[in-house]
C-alpha cells in the first residue's frame, strides 16, 4: 500500500510497527517460571517426608500402647488362695513341656469307645438287593489277623505288652486321622446315615456300602429332599464317588457298593473315611445336608461293622476350630493344657491369611489370674503349636476354675484381633463340649482327654 508523501512525491510503503522488550524483563519471566516449579517439587517432597513421617509415629505409638496393655494386664492382680499342702501360695502358670502332647494310653481308650460300631436296627437286612460283586472281591476271602486288634491292649500299663498297634499308635504323630477323633454330639438333629465296612485282606480292598439314610432335613420347597452321598478317603480329596441321587425323599435307600483297590492295612488306618449327604438342586449349588468322619484306625475289620451315624451339619460359624487337651494330676495339683492345632481359622488379613496365636487365662469365677501365651504363627489358617501350660490348682478349687482360650490374629499395626475363643469350665463352658471335656478331665484324673472345639466369635 502506498500513502502520498505530504511534499507531493510518493511515500515509502507503510512499515509494521513492533514493540520492542527489554531483554531483562524476558530473563526475569523464564526465573519465575522455574522458582515456581521449584518451590512445587519442594513442597510435594515437604509434605511426602511429613506423611511418612506422621505414619511412623502412628506405627511407635501403637507398639507403645500395645505394651503398655500388656504390662498393665501382667500387672493385675494375683488371686491368693489357700493351698493344702502349705499357707498362702500364689497360682503360677509354668510352661511345662516334659508332659506328652497325647497320651497314647488315653488315646487309644478314645480310639476303642469311639471305634465300636453301632448295631444294626432290627428288622434291617444285611443283605443289599441289587448290589453287584466282580469276581475276585469276594468278601470271604481268607483275611490274616487285623492289626488293629491291638487297639483292645493300649489300656495296659507296662510298655512290654504292647503290641503291633499300640507301637504304631506310639510312632504316630498328631495327624490327619488326630484331626477327625470328635466325639461331640451334632449341634442340631440332620438326620443319619446308615452304612458298612469291610475289608478284603488278599486283595487289600476296602469294601463300603452305603445303605440309607432317615430323618434328613427338607431342603426343597416341596418339603422334601434330593438326596446324595459323596464319599472320599482323606486326605485325598481330588477323587470323589457319588452314589445316585433319590427323588423327593427324606429317608433315602441307596444301597450301593464302593472298591477301594490297592490300600494295605497300615496305609488304611492313615486315612480317614469322608461321607458327606447334599441335596441335589438343578438350578443352583447343591445343599450340603451333614457329613461323617470315621477315622479307619478305629475300625475292627476282624468283623464287618455295620454303623449308624449321627450327621452333623456344616459349621455356619467361619471362625474355625481348636484341637486342646486337658489333664488333671490331683497328687500335685497340676492342670495341664495342651494347644495342639486349629484348623480353618477366620482370615483376618487382605491377603486372606492371619497371624494366629492362642492367649489363655487361668480364671476363677471373673477373675484372671495367669496368662500364658503361643507364638505367632505368620501367614496361615491351619497353625500347629504344639504348646503345653502347666496351672497349679488345688484340687478343691478344680470345679471352680477355668480358661479362657483365645486365639488371635496378630497386627503389627493396630490392635490384634480376636478370631474366636472357647471357655474351658464344668459349669458355665461356652458350650456342651467345652463343659464336657471339662467334666471328662475331673472323672477321669491322670488321663490326657484331646477334643476338638468349634471356636465362638464373641
Amino acid at each position: 500500500m502506498h500513502v502520498a508523501s505530504p511534499h507531493g512525491g510518493e511515500a515509502t510503503p507503510e512499515q509494521p510497527q513492533v514493540a520492542h522488550m527489554p531483554a531483562g524483563y524476558v530473563l526475569t519471566n523464564g526465573m519465575e517460571k522455574k522458582d515456581v516449579i521449584w518451590t512445587a517439587v519442594l513442597s510435594s517432597l515437604a509434605a511426602l517426608l511429613t506423611l511418612v513421617a506422621a505414619l511412623y509415629a502412628c506405627y511407635w505409638w501403637q507398639r507403645r500402647k500395645r505394651k503398655r496393655e500388656e504390662e498393665e494386664e501382667e500387672a493385675e492382680q494375683v488371686v491368693v488362695m489357700q493351698h493344702p499342702t502349705s499357707s498362702l501360695s500364689r497360682l503360677n502358670g509354668i510352661l511345662s513341656l516334659k508332659t506328652p502332647l497325647i497320651s497314647t494310653k488315653a488315646l487309644g481308650a478314645q480310639l476303642e469307645t469311639a471305634g465300636t460300631p453301632n448295631k444294626t436296627p432290627s428288622g434291617t437286612s444285611s443283605n443289599l438287593a441289587g448290589t453287584s460283586i466282580p469276581e475276585g472281591k469276594s468278601a470271604g476271602a481268607t483275611s490274616p489277623a487285623p492289626q488293629n486288634k491291638a487297639l483292645q491292649n493300649v489300656k495296659s500299663e507296662h510298655p512290654s505288652t504292647a503290641t503291633e498297634g499300640m507301637a504304631f499308635l506310639q510312632n504316630r504323630s498328631i495327624s490327619l486321622v488326630d484331626m477327625y477323633i470328635d466325639n461331640s454330639e451334632p449341634s442340631e438333629n440332620v438326620g443319619q446315615i446308615h452304612f458298612s465296612l469291610e475289608y478284603d485282606f488278599q486283595n487289600t480292598t476296602l469294601i463300603l456300602r452305603i445303605i440309607q439314610g432317615k430323618e434328613l432335613p427338607a431342603k426343597d420347597l416341596s418339603g422334601t429332599s434330593d438326596p446324595y452321598v459323596r464319599v472320599t478317603l482323606l486326605p485325598d480329596k481330588k477323587h470323589r464317588l457319588e452314589t445316585k441321587i433319590k427323588r423327593r425323599t427324606l429317608n433315602p435307600r441307596w444301597n450301593e457298593t464302593f472298591y477301594f483297590e490297592g490300600f494295605p492295612i497300615q496305609k488304611l488306618q492313615s486315612r480317614v473315611l469322608h461321607l458327606h449327604v447334599f441335596d441335589y438342586d438343578r438350578f443352583s449349588r447343591d445343599d450340603s445336608i451333614g457329613e461323617v468322619f470315621l477315622p479307619l484306625c478305629q475300625v475292627d475289620f476282624s468283623e464287618k461293622p455295620s454303623f449308624w451315624k449321627a450327621l452333623k451339619p456344616p459349621a455356619k460359624d467361619k471362625c474355625g476350630e481348636l484341637l486342646t487337651s486337658l489333664c488333671y494330676h490331683p497328687s500335685n495339683s497340676i492342670l495341664t493344657l495342651t494347644l495342639l492345632k486349629a484348623r480353618n481359622l477366620k482370615a483376618k488379613d487382605i491377603n486372606g491369611k492371619s497371624d494366629p496365636y492362642v492367649k489363655v487365662w487361668l480364671q476363677f469365677g471373673d477373675k484372671r489370674i495367669e496368662k500364658r501365651k503361643t507364638a505367632i504363627f505368620k501367614c496361615t489358617l491351619n497353625p500347629v503349636f504344639n504348646d503345653t501350660f502347666s496351672f497349679n490348682v488345688p484340687w478343691e478349687k478344680i470345679r471352680e476354675c477355668s480358661l479362657d482360650v483365645m486365639v488371635m490374629d496378630f497386627d503389627n499395626i493396630g490392635r490384634n484381633e480376636l478370631i474366636g475363643r472357647i471357655l474351658l469350665a464344668g459349669k458355665n463352658g461356652s458350650g456342651a463340649s467345652e463343659t464336657k471335656h471339662w467334666q471328662d478331665m475331673i472323672t477321669k484324673p491322670r488321663q490326657t482327654i484331646v477334643q476338638w472345639h468349634r471356636l465362638k466369635p464373641e
